[in-house]
């Protein structure tokens, strides 16, 4: 069998994993959408690497955007196979490409009413609300540790993967000529005692291993730090200074361990008494679909629902919907804190509210998770003097801090860990996936010190046989 890497390869977006089996079976690892890659981006969404239609069974890791976006394309362009994924996987990815659909018309809408004043022709969405829905019906369950015979040659597996909600390690045996293979591929791997989900699980042994590699250079802050690293950006912001603290976060995953520990800093009577903005319908879609999916919580959480029926809800919170509410928060001056999207400040309300207060030194800005290199996260958290935002330049007067305690990617200590189960000696190989390429090329040193010694680092489309 052969596995070729159309996406995430020396780079943290856009994973697609291809395995073709000798019989011409063909299964996809994860369909994402390349995200934050500049001029780059819309030629790597419109140019596949291989045929959608020849394509026999996606498996979906969890419901990012840079891991989900992309199947109603492939639906569109001839997949007519079935899309495995965990339940929670799947309620979530749903809402996600709905939204993804919807904003694709509108930057659409915008970039061709000027490209037709200039006379130019007009572009057209990757995919549509209507493709979207053409893709639900392609989903089918995977629950945690459930092993399914897809078919005569195929099996499959999830393990908790502790990276967002229903997030999984696939696990697959694949039989050729009475032979069989095992591959692993991890997607996205949590950190080891996250507050809200449970840790990445152990999975069987392994032929291959498909891992991500984010943060494989380095160390995170302590976990359970992150509680006290934003109250204390709270109070200094906030009640010092008068000003905002505006957070951008991710609609999943993040801004649902903001919430979290805003409830719990409340339960604790630490929380100030200020207002708590939470401005992106999606993320509030996602807070009512991850309250949905309890199984995927741990003991402490599943504890605290005893005596807190809502423990993403506390005193002060708002959630805004819709446009005018999120512009009203422009003109209110008032402190406060506000969470919004996109993770990464690329795109978003989140975009529209820094660039209304970064000039102003009472205000902060605090970047939590990872940036594309490109993006304007990424740009803001090597304190420029000035940033451009929406074709203007804006004078840097905010403060800008980092919580690097917030992560919910491994860091190299957490993925070592997370290899533990296996035997490096029984490992064929290992390929690096889903990380910049200097980090990757550290990770692989560490992995070859515990004992991982054929250790690849693949090229965009480059094909290995296995």
């Amino acid at each position: 069998m052969k596995i070729a890497f159309h996406g995430a390869a020396r780079t943290v977006t856009g994973s697609k994993h291809l395995i073709t089996l000798n019989t011409g079976k063909k299964i996809l690892l994860d369909c994402g959408m390349f995200q934050g890659m500049g001029k780059e981006t819309e030629d790597l969404n419109h140019h596949w690497g291989f045929n959608p239609s020849e394509i026999s069974y996606v498996f979906l890791s969890h419901a990012h955007v840079d891991h989900s976006g992309l199947l109603p394309k492939l639906v569109k362009d001839g997949f007519n196979g079935c899309i495995y994924a965990t339940p929670a996987t799947i309620d979530i990815t749903k809402t996600l490409l709905l939204d993804s659909a919807h904003i694709q018309k509108q930057d659409i809408h915008f970039i061709n009413k000027k490209r037709s004043e200039e006379g130019r022709s007009l572009l057209k969405p990757i995919y549509t609300e209507e493709d979207v829905l053409q893709t639900f019906d392609r989903f089918k369950p995977i629950h945690y540790h459930q092993a399914i015979q897809v078919d005569s040659d195929i099996q499959a597996q999830f393990f908790d993967g502790g990276h967002i909600v229903g997030s999984a390690t696939v696990f697959l045996v694949l039989t050729e000529n009475g032979k069989s293979t095992t591959i692993a591929f991890s997607g996205d791997v949590g950190r080891y005692g996250d507050p809200i989900l449970h840790s990445p699980q152990p999975f069987p042994q392994a032929d291959y291993i498909i891992i991500e590699s984010t943060y494989g250079d380095r160390l995170h802050d302590r976990i359970e730090t992150y509680a006290n690293d934003l109250l204390k950006n709270i109070e200094e912001t906030c009640l010092k200074k008068k000003g905002k603290l505006i957070i951008p976060a991710f609609s999943v995953g993040r801004t649902q361990e903001l919430l979290y520990a805003l409830n719990d800093l409340e339960i604790e009577g630490q929380l100030p008494q200020l207002q708590y903005y939470v401005d992106s319908p999606m993320s509030v879609k996602v807070t009512e679909i991850v309250k949905r999916h309890p199984e995927c919580f741990n003991r402490s959480i599943q504890k605290l629902f005893k005596v807190d029926s809502d423990p993403f809800h506390f005193k002060g919170l708002k959630y805004i919907t819709s446009k005018p509410e999120s512009q009203a928060l422009n003109t209110d001056h008032k402190p406060a804190v506000i969470i919004s999207a996109s993770g990464m400040a690329e795109a978003g309300r989140v975009k529209h509210h820094i660039a209304n207060n970064i000039e102003n030194w009472r205000n902060t800005i605090m970047i939590i998770g990872y940036c594309e290199p490109d993006s304007l996260g990424a740009r803001l958290k090597q304190h420029p003097e000035t940033v451009r935002i929406f074709g203007s330049q804006y004078n840097v007067k905010a403060d800008i801090v980092s919580l690097n305690s917030m992560s919910a990617h491994a860091d190299y200590n957490d993925l070592c860990q997370y290899l533990a189960c296996q035997d490096s000696q029984e490992v064929k190989r290992v390929f690096i996936v889903h990380g910049e390429p200097n980090v990757q090329v550290e990770f692989k040193r560490r992995l070859m010190k515990k004992g991982f010694l054929d250790i690849e680092i693949p090229e965009l489309h480059q094909e290995f046989g296995i």
